[in-house]
């Protein structure tokens, strides 16, 4: 047992140093390609306003703190449907499995489709379009490993395929998540975590979209001969969080068959701080509330350094409010639910967006 403390204490300082280099920086802004790691495809962390970094469990921790999925309690499925900033027509579609795989080890699996529609061909000689349509592709593959070193520390690893592409050009790529969790106190009402993600290699887009006819006259004589444009490596959007929660209980109880906490009423309260490579650092709070764990709302704010509350200077589309929903019911005496769950994001622009998704925990 000291030999686990005195390792996640090393790690955490390694986590907690390399901040330094993770800091807020808006001369970098845009410079990072692969934004679709930034969004969370699932639902209940969303209408947390990602603030529950410490307190995230089962398959959605893949999108927050791959260390949370270590108490997945058998077989987790997810399904999550999003309509992405409501009004450009582009769609997420997201699944997950998770799978205990040992009295300490899970395994998941989570990917994330986005849908653009079909978008209309345009060249120089045909600007209005008219020739044909092609539709943009985007997939990230999510592996994952998580662990309970003791009853109060776990920790997890993931590793994550990138793909983008039209017709005529694409990028691929890959990257790391890792995160620990430590979690303490009476019926563990008090939790940590921390957790670095989208660390990687740079990425470069190829394919026959870069190559162009051109004439050469060099040999005194005109022909064509095929050039291709010059395409910079891209790095990946990298960030570092680090949240605590707090679970406030009336009058809790231990389940007898699952060891879970039982109480009538849960009211948990969040934070997180994110630390992002390439744009503002964010301030997140986040609150829920759940009746017999059946029945949850919840709520959060993100806030963005030297913009605040100012939602005209945000670097996001995102004004800070979030909200969210579940319901969770009961399937036979085993412990087996299902659960339906809703998210609400305000944006500056376009009509906000929408996640629902569907966990089913056998």
């Amino acid at each position: 047992m000291r030999n686990s403390k005195l390792s996640i204490a090393l790690v955490m300082t390694v986590f907690l140093t390399s901040a330094i280099g993770y800091a807020g920086n808006n001369d970098r802004a845009g410079e990072a390609g692969a934004s679709q790691l930034l969004i969370n495809p699932w639902a209940r962390s969303v209408g947390f306003g990602g603030a529950n970094t410490a307190s995230v469990t089962g398959l959605e921790a893949m999108s927050l703190n791959i260390a949370g999925m270590a108490f997945t309690r058998k077989t987790e499925l997810m399904f999550t449907y999003k309509n992405y900033l409501s009004g450009s027509d582009i769609n997420i579609n997201s699944f997950g499995f998770s799978q205990r795989v040992s009295e300490t080890g899970v395994i998941g699996i989570g990917v994330m489709s986005m849908n653009f529609g079909d978008i209309e061909v345009t060249t120089v000689d045909n600007p209005e379009g008219g020739i044909g349509t092609f539709s943009p592709s985007y997939l990230n593959l999510d592996f994952g490993y998580a662990q309970a070193f003791s009853n109060s520390i776990s920790g997890g690893l993931s590793i994550k395929i990138i793909s983008e592409s039209i017709s005529n050009v694409s990028s691929r790529g890959f990257a790391f998540d890792a995160g620990i969790r430590y979690q303490t106190g009476e019926n563990d009402k008090v939790k940590f975590g921390i957790s670095l993600k989208n660390v990687g290699p740079t990425m470069r887009a190829s394919g026959d979209g870069l190559s162009f006819l051109t004439e050469d006259n060099s040999n005194g004589s005109a022909f064509q001969v095929t050039k291709n444009h010059r395409v910079a490596d891209f790095q990946l959007p990298s960030l570092l969080n680090i949240g605590a929660s707090y679970d406030f209980y009336v009058a809790p109880s231990i389940d007898s068959v699952s060891k879970d906490i039982k109480s009538m009423h849960r009211i948990t309260l969040a934070g997180n701080f994110t630390a992002n490579s390439f744009t503002n650092d964010q301030y997140k709070l986040g609150l829920e509330y759940a009746f017999r764990e059946m029945f949850m709302i919840r709520g959060g704010y993100t806030l963005e350094s030297d913009t605040w509350f100012d939602t005209e200077k945000r670097a996001t589309a995102y004004k800070g409010p979030a909200f969210g929903a579940s319901v969770v019911a009961p399937l036979g005496k085993k412990g087996t639910t299902f659960g339906l769950h809703y998210a609400y994001q305000t944006t500056e622009n376009f009509s906000g967006t929408h996640s629902i998704g569907v966990r089913i925990d056998l």
